[in-house]
């Protein structure tokens, strides 16, 4: 602490927090990209928006304590949060599978009244998928697809080396649209690839199979493991004792995934796809390998197929690229 009593900042040292629909990973990281702390929190499932900033702020807190300094010390402070997020004015809003999460909330303003030091917000999946390019699977490649398979389906892009945002909404892979007139989104849409495979989408599909009187253990397992979500790895274990329910719908996403990873390549023929997220790291290299020949039959230059690989930061990905946006 200096003099004046202000906590002196560690100039090597950034957090990153990656905002998830089931849970809140955060890291802090030296300038060589190496976890010096880290925490993971549940995502609260009710309050609203100031809820969820607390919850990050309290990971954030834990993660610098694994480091040994208090978050006011960090450089800064990254995030990559869903939803629209305008990084300029430190907002979210539409963050649609977080609790009450519609209308624009100031996060960097409320995440460093908590942490005491400078925030950086940008778009989940975006900052996993710069992570992926510069630390992790997408090095050997100049341009890049990440379709993070989790709560939603989210996508991040990396054209001629360099992020692509767009306007803000590049990258929505999940928001594609992969049958007209089809299941109805939790973005409100009807047909998005996300109605098919996002895990939020397909707990829905499950609660109602089962209220119809459809047999699944799906439940079962969330209760007898203490969630009150379907995770990664519920749906895992389903799949492990054979649930008709869980299989059906797993083997549905895959389809939906390969239509519409297959799409975006045919638009923008990208050297490689980067699969990650929570289902994707969960399920690894068996269903890459599935998505992979679900795409082949969509594919228009089928002779020469992108590269499609696991990410390679696993559940870190998202935090670590969050550590990206602290220059």
């Amino acid at each position: 602490m200096s003099e004046t009593g202000v906590l002196e900042s560690q100039p090597a040292l950034v957090g990153g927090i990656d905002l998830g629909g089931t849970k809140i990973e955060a890291i802090v990281t030296d300038e060589g990209h190496h976890v010096l702390g880290s925490a993971r929190h549940p995502t609260p499932t009710e309050g609203g928006p100031a809820d969820v900033a607390n919850a990050m702020a309290a990971a954030l807190t834990e993660a610098a304590k694994g480091a040994s300094v208090e978050p006011a010390q960090l450089r800064g402070v990254g995030v990559g949060s869903p939803g629209v997020v305008d990084s300029r004015a430190g907002t979210v809003s539409q963050a649609d599978n977080l609790p009450g999460w519609i209308a624009s909330f100031p996060l960097a303003a409320a995440l460093q009244s908590a942490l005491g030091t400078r925030i950086a917000l940008g778009n989940d999946v975006s900052v996993a998928t710069a992570a992926e390019f510069e630390l992790g699977a997408g090095r050997p490649y100049r341009s890049l697809l990440g379709v993070f398979w989790g709560t939603g389906v989210g996508g991040g892009l990396v054209l001629d080396g360099t992020p692509w945002h767009g306007r803000g909404g590049a990258g929505e892979i999940g928001h594609t649209v992969i049958r007209v007139g089809g299941r109805r989104c939790p973005c409100g849409r009807r047909g998005c690839l996300e109605a098919y495979a996002g895990r939020a989408a397909m707990e829905a599909r499950a609660r109602r199979l089962r209220d119809r009187g459809v047999k699944t253990i799906l439940f079962e397992l969330a209760a007898e493991h203490g969630r009150d979500r379907l995770t990664s790895g519920i749906w895992e274990r389903a799949l492990e004792h054979g649930d008709r329910v869980a299989t059906r719908l797993i083997d549905r996403a895959v389809d939906a995934l390969g239509v519409g990873i297959a799409s975006a390549v045919n638009l923008l023929d990208v050297e490689a796809v980067v699969i990650g997220g929570g289902l994707g790291v969960r399920f690894g290299e068996p269903y890459r390998a599935r998505i992979v020949a679900a795409m082949l039959p969509h594919l228009f230059n089928d002779s020469r197929p992108p590269a499609v690989l696991l990410a390679a930061l696993g559940d870190l990905g998202g935090a670590y690229g969050a550590t990206l946006l602290v220059g």
